[in-house]
């Protein structure tokens, strides 16, 4: 590989990644949208918000690069199958 030519950095857990923490910039984003959008009020259960807006779509996204294999959307995911299959029974995901 010639030396003008980057490769994909490593996040912060030393395993390749989006460069730059793009999809942490776009959640900051998202975020600094939503909190501007609030006019002031104290937003309540944040974290709960975030996840539940954010997981169904991951485990979608994941499913399909996968082709539907569950094994392997656990594995790239870091979770275990079990659990998978209990989140995306949460979600409605499963067949």
């Amino acid at each position: 590989m010639s030396s003008d030519k980057k490769q994909a950095a490593p996040n912060g857990n030393g395993r390749a990644g989006a460069r730059d923490g793009a999809l942490g910039n776009m959640a900051r984003e998202a975020l600094e949208s939503y909190f501007h959008t609030l006019n002031g009020h104290k937003p309540e259960e944040l974290y709960d918000l975030v996840i539940g807006e954010v997981e169904k779509p991951l485990f979608r996204a994941v499913l399909d690069y996968t082709g539907g294999n569950q094994s392997q959307a656990a594995d790239i995911l870091g979770i275990n199958r079990g659990t998978l299959r209990k989140k995306l029974r949460r979600h409605g995901l499963l067949d």
